[in-house]
C-alpha cells in the first residue's frame, strides 16, 4: 500500500515503508531520501509536540552532531498542517540493552568482546556530551533511546523528547523510566520538573554500569530488610555494589556479579559518586568519556580464553571467575579452541608411559648432608648443671659428717643432729640435673634440622620432580581416556539434541520484548541482573530466587514460557547447528589432546634430566643444615651424658603438594625443576615463569607470594 505524500520544508515527498511504531506515533522511510526518516505523530499529540520540534529545527540542532537524531526539518500535510519531523535515518543499529546479556549479544553482536563494550560506553558518553553542549537535557534516558552499531558507534534517538529551552521558553521532558530515574525524582511529577545535567549523569552512569557489569542494574540486589521494588531501592540510595556504604545500603549484588574492586580505583570512585547521596557529585559525561578512554587502554588479555579481555585492576581474568561462579561464559569463544599441533612427531602414549615408569627418582634421604663429626664434651649447660649437682653432694656430705660428729659429742641434742643428717642425705643422694630444658633443646634442634632438610631438598628441585611425576601419572590416565570421553560426549550431544533445540528456540524470545502484565522495565532489569534474559532462562527456582518475584509473578513468567514452548516443533534431522556443535566438541578434544601431549613430553624431559641435576646440586651441601645437624648431635650427647635416652629420629619424608584430580583438564604447563634451584612455579593464568614478591598492602601485607613475570600484563599469583 502506497503511503500518502507529505511535505518537508514545503517540498513534496512520498512516505516509504514503516520503520517503527511507538506510543507517540510512527516512523517511516522517505522515498528518494535514503539517509532520512520521518516521524509522524498521532493526531492528538501534534499540537503539543509542534512548538518544541519547531524550536529545535530553527536552532539547527541536527547540524551540531551526527551522534543524535535531532529534528532536521518540519513535516506537514498538503495543507501545511504539522505532522512531525524529518531526522537522520539510523539503520543497522540495535538498542544498547542487546549488548548486555550473553544471549542477546551472541545473537546481535557475535563479535563483540569486552573491548567493544568499553568502546560503546565511551561513545555513549561522547554522545551525551554533544547533547549537553547543544543546550538540551535528555531527561528520559533509557535503553531504547541509545542505539549501537556493529562498529560500537552510537546514536541517540527520540531527541524530540529532550528538554530544550529557546528564547526563554522551556520545553520540558515529561516522561521517564523508573530504572533510569535518579533518586530525587522518584516521587516527583515529571511533567513539572526542570531537568538538569545531573539527572542525565545518573542515567548515563546506569547505562555505563550495565555495559561494564554485563547487564546488572546497579540497584538490583537483595536488601537485608526484605523485598523492595527497584524504584524504592533507587529512591533509598541502595546501590547494591557499593564498597564504602555497605552498612548503609544493606544490599548485596546478584550472584556471579562483578565487583567494584575489579575496576580501576577512579572508576570505582566514579560509580560510588554517581550512585551516592550527593547529586552534584555525579561524574559528568565528559568525565565518563575520559574514564572509559583510560579503561580501554588498561585492559588485560586472558591467557586461557582468547575472547576474554578484562580490566587490568582485577587480580585475574574477571570473566573466567564469573563463568566459574555462574556457569555462564560472558564472552564465549564461538570459534572454539585454536587448532593445536603438538611438536615432537608421533606420540605413542604406551611407549612414553614405559619411559616414564622406568624413571627412578633419588631417595630424598640419600641427598641429605650427613654430619660425621664426634662430640666428646658436654655443653656448657650440662657442665654447669653437673657442677651444681656436685656442690649439692658436697654440702650433703659435710652435713652428714657434722651430724655424726655432733651426735658423738653432744648426744643430748640428738634431734638436731638427726635433722642435719637427714638434710645431708637428701642433698647427697637427691641432687640431680633438671631434664626438661635438655629435652626441649633436643626437640628444637631436631625440628630445625627437619625444616632445613625440607628446604634443602626443595632447593635441589626434587620436590618439583616428585610433583611433576604425580602430574604425569594423572595426565597419562587422562590421555588414555580421551577417545572414550570424545565418544561419550558426542553421544550425549546427540541424546540431548531435542532439549538443546528447545532451549535454542526459547532463547529467541527475550523477556525485554515481551508484554507480561505487571512486569515492566524495572522488573525486566531485575530479572536480567539475575541472569534471566530469555524464555529459556525461566525456571521456577531461578525466578523465585529473584527479589520481588513471588508466586504470582513466577506463575506469569512460567505461563509465558509455556506458551512459547507449546509452539516448539522438534525436527530430528541434523542441521548446521548440530554439525557446529559436534565440531566444537571435536575441536575441544583435539586441543586437549595436543595440550596433554605437549605437557607430557615436557614433563618427561624434565624427569629424565632432573635427577642428575639434583645430584649435582646436592654436592654443594648446606652450611646452615650442617650447623643444625651439629647442634642436634650436641643436644643428643647432652641427653646421654645426664642419663636420658635419645628419642628415635623418624626417617625424612618429602612434603609435596597433592596431585591434581584426573577428572580436571590439565591447563597449566608443568613446572620444570631443571631451570634452577629456586624451583619457581608456572603462572596459573598464562603459564609463564613466576618470581618471589612481597605484598605491600591488604591482609597479606609483608608476606611473600609468587607473582607472574609478565606483570602487569598478567596478574597471576600463587601463595
Amino acid at each position: 500500500m502506497t503511503q500518502p505524500a507529505i511535505k518537508i520544508d514545503g517540498q513534496p515527498f512520498a512516505l516509504g515503508k514503516r520503520i517503527g511504531k511507538g506510543g507517540e506515533g510512527e516512523v517511516f522511510a522517505v522515498e528518494n531520501k535514503p539517509d532520512s526518516a520521518v516521524k509522524i505523530y498521532k493526531d492528538e499529540l501534534r499540537a503539543k509536540r509542534e512548538p518544541k520540534v519547531r524550536a529545535m529545527v530553527l536552532a539547527d540542532l541536527a547540524d551540531t552532531t551526527k551522534l543524535v537524531a535531532f529534528p532536521a526539518a518540519i513535516a506537514t500535510d498538503g495543507k501545511g498542517g504539522f505532522l512531525g519531523f524529518l531526522m537522520r535515518l539510523v539503520s543497522g543499529y540495535r538498542p544498547i540493552h542487546e549488548l548486555y546479556g550473553p544471549k542477546s549479544r551472541k545473537a546481535h553482536f557475535p563479535k563483540a568482546d569486552y573491548r567493544f563494550l568499553v568502546r560503546a560506553a565511551l561513545n555513549v558518553s561522547n554522545a551525551v556530551v554533544k547533547v549537553h553542549r547543544s543546550g538540551c537535557v535528555i531527561g528520559d534516558f533509557n535503553h531504547s533511546g541509545v542505539l549501537v552499531s556493529n562498529e560500537a558507534t552510537v546514536s541517540l534517538i527520540d531527541a524530540d523528547s529532550f528538554q530544550y529551552s529557546r528564547d526563554g521558553k522551556l520545553f520540558p521532558c515529561v516522561v521517564g523510566v523508573p530504572d533510569f530515574t535518579p533518586p530525587e525524582l522518584h516521587s516527583a511529577d515529571l511533567s513539572t520538573v526542570r531537568r538538569t545535567e545531573a539527572h542525565d549523569n545518573f542515567g548515563l552512569a546506569v547505562a555505563i554500569f550495565h555495559l561494564l557489569a554485563m547487564g546488572k542494574h546497579p540497584y538490583a540486589g537483595r536488601f537485608a530488610g526484605g523485598d523492595i521494588s527497584m524504584s524504592d531501592a533507587i529512591a533509598q540510595h541502595r546501590f547494591a555494589f557499593s564498597q564504602v556504604r555497605t552498612s548503609e545500603t544493606r544490599t548485596t549484588p546478584p550472584p556471579g556479579s562483578v565487583s567494584l574492586k575489579d575496576f580501576p580505583p577512579q572508576i570505582a570512585a566514579a560509580f560510588e559518586a554517581a550512585f551516592g547521596r550527593n547529586s552534584a557529585a555525579r561524574p559528568s559525561a565528559a568525565t565518563w568519556a575520559t574514564l572509559m578512554k583510560e579503561l580501554e587502554q588498561a585492559l588485560s588479555h586472558c591467557g586461557k580464553v582468547r575472547t576474554h579481555y578484562y580490566p587490568s585492576a582485577a587480580s585475574s581474568c574477571l570473566w573466567c571467575r564469573v563463568a566459574g561462579q555462574s556457569g555462564v561464559d560472558m564472552f564465549p569463544d564461538l570459534l572454539g579452541p585454536t587448532p593445536q599441533i603438538a611438536p615432537g612427531g608421533p606420540f605413542d602414549i604406551e611407549r612414553i608411559a614405559a619411559q616414564f615408569a622406568a624413571i627412578k627418582l633419588p631417595d630424598p634421604a640419600s641427598l641429605l648432608p650427613i654430619w660425621s663429626g664426634q662430640i666428646t664434651t658436654v655443653s656448657e649447660a650440662v657442665a654447669a648443671a653437673n657442677r651444681a649437682r656436685m656442690g649439692h653432694r658436697a654440702l650433703g656430705a659435710v652435713a652428714m659428717i657434722a651430724a655424726v660428729g655432733g651426735f658423738l659429742a653432744a648426744a643430748n641434742f640428738a634431734i638436731v643432729w638427726i635433722g642435719i643428717g637427714i638434710f645431708g642425705l637428701i642433698r647427697f643422694f637427691g641432687g640431680s640435673v633438671e631434664q626438661a630444658p635438655f629435652k626441649t633443646a633436643y626437640s628444637d634442634a631436631d625440628t630445625r634440622v627437619r625444616s632445613l632438610q625440607q628446604g634443602f631438598v626443595d632447593r635441589l628441585g626434587l620436590s618439583e620432580l616428585v610433583t611433576v611425576q604425580a602430574d604425569v601419572a594423572v595426565w597419562i590416565r587422562v590421555y588414555r581416556d580421551l577417545d572414550r570421553d570424545l565418544a561419550q560426549n558426542i553421544q550425549k550431544l546427540k541424546a540431548s539434541r531435542e532439549a538443546r533445540k528447545r532451549e535454542e528456540y526459547l532463547d529467541r524470545f527475550l523477556i525485554r520484548r515481551a508484554r507480561i502484565a505487571g512486569i515492566g522495565a524495572a522488573k525486566t532489569a531485575t530479572l536480567a541482573s539475575y541472569g534471566i534474559e530469555t524464555a529459556a532462562d525461566i525456571k521456577s527456582t531461578a525466578v523465585r530466587a529473584v527479589p520481588g518475584f513471588g508466586e504470582a509473578m513466577t506463575a506469569k513468567l512460567l505461563a509465558w514460557r509455556k506458551a512459547h514452548e507449546n509452539r516448539f516443533t522438534y525436527n530430528s534431522a541434523p542441521d548446521a547447528s548440530d554439525v557446529q556443535a559436534e565440531n566444537a566438541v571435536r575441536a575441544n578434544w583435539a586441543a586437549k589432546r595436543a595440550d596433554l601431549q605437549t605437557k607430557i613430553r615436557s614433563a618427561l624431559a624434565a624427569l629424565q634430566t632432573g635427577p642428575q641435576q639434583v645430584a649435582i646440586r646436592a654436592r654443594n651441601g648446606d652450611p646452615a643444615l650442617m650447623e643444625a645437624l651439629a647442634k642436634r648431635a650436641q643436644a643428643a650427647h647432652d641427653l646421654k651424658s645426664i642419663g636420658i635416652p635419645v628419642p628415635t629420629t623418624a626417617p625424612f619424608t618429602l612434603q609435596t603438594r597433592q596431585a591434581p584430580s584426573p577428572t580436571l583438564s590439565p591447563s597449566t604447563p608443568p613446572r620444570s625443576p631443571s631451570t634452577g634451584g629456586a624451583s619457581a612455579p608456572s603462572c596459573p593464568q598464562c603459564g609463564s615463569s613466576m618470581q618471589r614478591r612481597t605484598a605491600r598492602k591488604g591482609h597479606r601485607a609483608g608476606k611473600q607470594f609468587w607473582g607472574c613475570t609478565r606483570y602487569p600484563t598478567c596478574r597471576g599469583t600463587r601463595n
